[in-house]
């Protein structure tokens, strides 16, 4: 990552970012893609307890994931001020807090999984598929947190292609297990819908231990000596990355709990309702990315100017990657408004359930636009390690605003289930004024614009 002069030389520096992120992300979500595409076309019950599974996993994993990623804007703040040794301890040291916070998770899951899964009033196929793809994902929760601190460091650094090319390269491996151990080819055991779980286990296990190669082999990274220094415990780090994660992984992790609420309640429709809103919800899930792309592109950017003391350069990045995410929503949600029903045939061979989702998805353009805003502004503020306020209006977005607002709309007037949408929107809006007008605040009062 280098000084940059101009507006053209800014943008360059967050699509050289953005890019690689954004190809990682999708090929995130490919994983979860064929654990559900190769379920299904194995057994509807299995597909079910995939999906069941997948459902109570993400917002545990999103949530704590956000904590660990907190390494990512501090280690850009230390490396804009040059200091390659605190760099080292923060990585070090956000190593053992996602082993801390993997054995917790594996420990509460022991205890509380069955329970949980009880208290669904499941089928017996499909709790059994959802338990033991659960238990098979489970091998593979401290190689993924692991993977989150690493990426994080290298994200820091501004080499993102290198998690990219790793992202890439893993997927065919993970395609392969997914379809040797859920359909039991090749002499391997037929595991169902479980071997889902276990394919993404191995596959995470392969991605850190690469990963890790890199790192200790390879410049820069092996500069910082990360492996070496393993003895350098310290408290105070850990301290530090939870100051600035536990804020951060609320906020995701109530964020994508508000979503599977909303779909709880969605689901007292029919289900053409049901269906619809799945369908649509998916179409804007995978839009998403893009902005989630640019605001994790953002808080690298904007921690390496704040740590270099370049605030005037910190300030610019921030309101031009909100910029851009707004730009880029309002095309993508123009495309998806005047195409919706074409797309929604992607989904669906019912004409109700194709008709339904293309209504949905008019609104998809005002949601997206409003979620641009509000997941690039938080981002911007995570890169000036401001994160506590931002958590708070995010909270009261979330559930006093977009829950109640959609309830009230959704059963309480002639919108039905569309009240949801406007709920969702004017929720996410609010937030996005909320952080945009605290991001002001904060270059304004309490870091001095200075010229670079």
């Amino acid at each position: 990552m280098n000084q940059t002069f101009t507006i053209k030389e800014k943008t360059k520096q967050i699509f050289i970012l953005l890019i690689p992120i954004l190809i990682t992300q999708l090929g995130m979500f490919s994983m979860v893609f064929f654990n559900t595409i190769l379920s299904g076309k194995y057994n509807s019950s299995d597909l079910a307890g995939v999906a069941i599974g997948s459902s109570i996993w993400n917002p545990v994993f999103t949530g704590l994931s956000g904590i660990l990623l907190a390494v990512s804007p501090i280690v850009a703040q230390r490396f804009g001020e040059r200091k390659s040794k605190e760099v080292s301890s923060i990585v070090v040291n956000g190593i053992y807090l996602s082993l801390m916070i993997a054995i917790v998770v594996i420990i509460l899951g022991f205890f509380l999984l069955n329970p949980l899964l009880d208290s669904m009033n499941l089928e017996t196929r499909v709790q059994h598929t959802a338990h033991a793809y659960l238990v098979g994902l489970s091998f593979g929760i401290i190689p993924l947190f692991i993977f989150n601190v690493l990426r994080s460091f290298i994200y820091a650094l501004g080499k993102t292609r290198i998690v990219m090319v790793i992202m890439i390269s893993s997927l065919p491996i993970n395609f392969f297990l997914n379809y040797v151990l859920i359909y039991g080819n090749m002499g391997f055991p037929e595991l169902g819908g479980a071997g889902a779980g276990y394919a993404t286990s191995i596959t995470y296990w392969m991605i850190a231990g690469v990963t890790a190669f890199i790192i200790k082999k390879q410049d820069p990274f092996s500069t910082y000596q990360i492996f070496s220094n393993l003895k350098d415990f310290s408290w105070g780090n850990c301290k530090e990355i939870l100051k600035i994660g536990v804020p951060m992984g609320l906020s995701t992790f109530f964020e994508t709990s508000m979503f599977a609420v909303v779909t709880i309640l969605i689901s007292k429709f029919s289900i053409t309702t049901i269906a619809a809103y799945q369908s649509a919800l998916n179409i804007v899930s995978f839009l998403y990315m893009v902005p989630v792309s640019i605001s994790l592109a953002l808080t690298v950017l904007v921690g390496y100017e704040v740590g270099a003391k370049r605030y005037r350069d910190a300030r610019i990045y921030s309101w031009l990657g909100i910029c851009l995410a707004i730009i880029i929503a309002l095309f993508t949600g123009l495309l998806v408004v005047l195409f919706r029903y074409q797309v929604a045939g992607f989904y669906s061979n019912e004409a109700a359930v194709i008709q339904l989702t293309g209504h949905f998805l008019i609104y998809a353009l005002f949601f997206q636009l409003s979620d641009a805003i509000q997941v690039t502004a938080q981002a911007a503020l995570r890169g000036y390690k401001d994160v506590n306020l931002a958590f708070i209006m995010t909270l009261i977005a979330y559930w006093m605003i977009c829950l109640p607002v959609g309830y009230l709309l959704a059963h309480f007037t002639n919108l039905g289930a569309p009240g949801y949408w406007i709920g969702l929107t004017s929720g996410l809006l609010a937030a996005g004024v909320g952080l945009s007008l605290r991001l002001l605040y904060i270059q304004k009062r309490k870091f001095v614009i200075l010229s670079a």
